[in-house]
C-alpha cells in the first residue's frame, strides 16, 4: 500500500490524538488549552491561530468521533463515520508548499479552527486508508490492559501492539515466565 508522506504524518497525529483520551491513559492528556497548544507544536500543525476553550472542547468531541472509526465492524460503517467527520469540517482542498515542504494538499481552509483543521486532515487520511481497502490496519492494541490505538503500516499487517517495546515486550516476557513456571511444575512433579 502506497501511503504519501502527508497521509503518514496525518495518521501519526491521529494516533497521538486518540491516545490522549482518559479512557486510554487513565487521565486526560489534553486537559487545558496549554496542553492542546503543546500538542499542536509537538505535531507541527500549521496555520493555527490562538487556541481557546472552544477549540479544546471541539477537539475532545472530534477525538471521540475519530476513535469510533477504530471500533467499526465494516468499511461501510467506518466510511459513514469518516464521511460525517469530513463533511462537518467543510473541507477546502488546496495545493500548498511551506516550511521547506514540497507541494502537498491541505484539506482545511486557511486558519480554520483547530477542530475543523484536524477533522479535515485526519478524516482525509482515514479516507485514503478506507479507499485502499485497508481498514484492518486501524487497530487497537492487543495487550489486555492497553486501550491505545495504532495504524499498522507494516508490509504484512502483522503488528499487534501499540508499542513493541512496552506492550509487546511485556506480554512476551509474561508468556516466557509462564512457560518457565509450567516447565518447573512439570519437572518437580
Amino acid at each position: 500500500m502506497l501511503i504519501t508522506h502527508d497521509t503518514e504524518c496525518a495518521l501519526s497525529i491521529l494516533v497521538d490524538l486518540l491516545n490522549t483520551a482518559p479512557e486510554v491513559c487513565g487521565d486526560e492528556r489534553l486537559p487545558d488549552v496549554a496542553a492542546l497548544d503543546a500538542f499542536v507544536v509537538r505535531q507541527e500543525i500549521s496555520e493555527i491561530d490562538s487556541l481557546t476553550e472552544d477549540d479544546l472542547r471541539r477537539v475532545h468531541d472530534l477525538r471521540t468521533r475519530l476513535r469510533e472509526v477504530f471500533g467499526t465492524e465494516s468499511t461501510a460503517e467506518a466510511a459513514d463515520l469518516v464521511n460525517a467527520i469530513v463533511t462537518a469540517a467543510g473541507t477546502t482542498p488546496r495545493l500548498v508548499n511551506h516550511d521547506h515542504h514540497d507541494w502537498h494538499i491541505h484539506y482545511f481552509a486557511p486558519h480554520a479552527a483547530l477542530g475543523d483543521h484536524l477533522a479535515a486532515e485526519l478524516g482525509m487520511a482515514l479516507t485514503f486508508i478506507l479507499m485502499a481497502g485497508e481498514r484492518e490496519r486501524l487497530r487497537r492494541c492487543e495487550a489486555p490492559d492497553c486501550a491505545r490505538v495504532f495504524v499498522d503500516l507494516s508490509r504484512n499487517r502483522s503488528r499487534r501492539y501499540c508499542d513493541s517495546r512496552t506492550c509487546g515486550n511485556r506480554l512476551h516476557v509474561a508468556a516466557y515466565r509462564a512457560r518457565q513456571r509450567s516447565a518447573e511444575t512439570v519437572a518437580s512433579a
